[in-house]
């Protein structure tokens, strides 16, 4: 199976829109969140496409301050029938190959302390636990603040 990582764009939302809800029911975003992720994120809000369908997609945003070697993985989620098939994986080696060619130093991240697919997939790839945040979600529920640093990318 080919899985192909590439910018997304406004033609990638309906994709985009069907797997949000798979994963997240009634905590799903609107198509106007995402739409404004599309600008605010630029080269970094990437799809994950296999078959010319959306598979997955992540969503990463650059620190805007005076220090701008900070980025934040704001959302990655793959669609439920192609879990388990390295669409992850892609998304995640494209944000950080990309944040690399841009100087980014740290990738942090927040998780639901009781998704543990989603921690196990993160500390497979090299995020450790930075603190707990209480009430972080919605309903409530506690999050996890992760961080990975990036070695700067050799010449």
């Amino acid at each position: 199976m080919t899985i192909l990582v590439r910018r997304a764009g406004m033609e990638d939302l309906d994709g985009i829109l069907a797997i949000e809800r798979a994963g997240f029911g009634r905590w799903a975003w609107d198509r106007n969140l995402f739409a404004g992720y599309l600008s605010t994120c630029g080269p970094l809000f990437l799809v994950a496409e296999s078959r010319r369908k959306v598979a997955g997609y992540s969503i990463t945003w650059i620190s805007r301050g005076p220090i701008r070697r900070r980025a934040e993985l704001v959302s990655i989620a793959v669609d439920p029938a192609m879990q388990g098939k390295g669409v992850a994986d892609a998304l995640l080696a494209h944000t950080l190959s990309g944040l690399r060619r841009r100087g980014i130093h740290r990738l942090g991240l927040t998780v639901r302390v009781t998704n543990d697919r989603a921690r196990a997939f993160y500390e497979k790839h090299g995020f450790r636990k930075v603190r707990r945040i209480p009430r972080y979600y919605e309903d409530g529920e506690d999050a996890f603040a992760l961080r990975l640093d990036l070695p700067p990318q050799r010449r």
